[in-house]
């Protein structure tokens, strides 16, 4: 990852000294992988403390990362930088070296590229990534269950951010860890739920949140965070306000030059977790992936593998009758559609859950999958999510036209260029340049994409 350790100490030398905070975005993860000769993911933004005799060194170490400078603040050491003390960085999740990057990522290693074609909805493979990690995440308060509106009139102004951090994560409880993979599928993936009740760890569908695994790295250092899309909605699977789950594979893959086999750190932990297990949680964080307020809205979803997670969140909002009982305010009444990229059927993931809700709420619900290994797309190939984005290209196009859709893509990152060429040739069709449309869906914060 991209240290920030010598810039973060050399600010803190001098309470009184001069310094700024640089928000980068695109950076590459560390020195060591900006050598390696496959591709690294990039990051989000990604806040950064420099003292004023270290500028001109972190810019060209910024740009030698790969990394862009969107804007850069005076501080001093001791000024808030949102609401806490510079000492403890702006967005300080960041604070201690934190993993910048997007849900369920299993960042600590480093992995073999895969593109847009390979098995980025299957296990992973000795040439694979981790691709299917997604298929590619105050004073204590309990409430009662039925009184839980504390969280569910949050809106997007007041998106609960950073309750817990790195250097003092909330210890929640293992409650369950569930397979969710069927007999014959590919792959470990499970479905865990957090007990939260001893603490007031607040978020809303679309966040993430951090898991601290145990130990100590190759450098004998406390592991560092990883992040993981929340699978749940802001009341829990019980509806509760109690609970939070994630929806988790185990990252396994061929390490690009032993060929030695190697497990994901945090995957193998969480994915390994039994009830009544400890686990540091830190967060919630992002505002990236959520929800538009307006219940008419439309949504399309799409996903691969443990992707999934946000996409349940979101669905279970709309559509789950316990979720809709303590939703009073939010009725959806508008249309979303699924696109759900797996290999296999027994990876399905929560198969019984969104079949139950297409086929209880068939006109404000389509269902698509995409299985790689059973289907076969017009070219005779295997079906990806991007085939089943051509396939329905013109359909998805009339619908990304109406101001009232959002479009949520969650996965692995090669998806999106078969995603973007299939919808530039029905934009073509009626002259439009998809590029500088999808430049306007974005400023207008309704293209939302978290992949990696």
């Amino acid at each position: 990852m991209y240290n920030q350790g010598a810039v973060e100490g050399a600010a803190s030398i001098e309470s009184g000294s001069r310094v700024f905070v640089y928000e980068v975005v695109g950076l590459r993860q560390n020195e060591e992988t900006d050598q390696t000769n496959y591709p690294i993911r990039k990051s989000g933004s990604v806040f950064i403390r420099v003292p004023y005799n270290r500028m001109n060194q972190e810019m060209r170490r910024i740009t030698r990362l790969g990394g862009k400078i969107v804007s850069i603040h005076p501080i001093t050491v001791l000024e808030p930088v949102n609401g806490k003390a510079a000492v403890e960085s702006a967005n300080s999740e960041f604070s201690e070296l934190v993993t910048p990057v997007s849900a369920n990522s299993e960042v600590s290693e480093l992995v073999t590229p895969v593109n847009a074609n390979s098995e980025e909805n299957g296990k992973a493979t000795p040439v694979n990534t981790n691709s299917e990690v997604k298929g590619f995440a105050k004073s204590p308060a309990k409430e009662k269950k039925g009184n839980t509106m504390t969280q569910g009139k949050a809106k997007h102004a007041d998106v609960p951010v950073n309750t817990y951090r790195p250097n003092a994560p909330f210890i929640g409880k293992c409650i369950s860890n569930e397979p969710l993979v069927k007999e014959d599928g590919i792959g470990i993936v499970q479905h865990l739920k957090f007990d939260l009740s001893t603490g007031n760890l607040k978020y809303i569908e679309g966040q993430s949140i951090g898991i601290i695994p145990p130990g100590v790295d190759k450098n004998g250092k406390p592991e560092k965070l990883r992040l993981y899309s929340i699978a749940s909605t802001r009341h829990g699977d019980d509806v509760d306000d109690k609970t939070i789950s994630l929806c988790v594979r185990q990252l396994e893959y061929k390490h690009p030059e032993s060929g030695e086999t190697i497990y994901g750190v945090c995957s193998t932990y969480l994915t390994q977790l039994k009830p009544g297990d400890d686990v540091k949680i830190t967060g919630p964080v992002g505002k990236e992936m959520l929800l538009p307020e307006d219940p008419e809205a439309n949504v399309i979803m799409l996903a691969t593998g443990t992707g999934i997670a946000p996409m349940r969140a979101y669905l279970w909002r709309m559509f789950k009758d316990n979720e809709r009982a303590a939703n009073p305010e939010y009725q959806f009444k508008g249309f979303s559609w699924l696109l759900f990229g797996v290999p296999t059927s027994p990876n399905i993931l929560y198969k019984e859950e969104l079949e139950e809700m297409q086929q209880k709420y068939p006109e404000n619900f389509r269902l698509t999958y995409a299985i790689s290994r059973e289907q076969k797309n017009p070219a005779g190939g295997r079906m990806y999510i991007q085939d089943r984005v051509a396939e329905h290209a013109d359909e998805l196009w009339q619908l990304i036209k109406n101001e009232k859709t959002h479009t949520y893509i969650c996965g692995l990152r090669g998806m999106e260029d078969g995603i973007d060429a299939a919808l530039t040739a029905a934009a073509a069709k009626e002259g439009v340049t998809w590029s500088s449309y999808q430049k306007d869906l974005k400023k207008a914060h309704r293209w939302h994409v978290e992949t990696y």
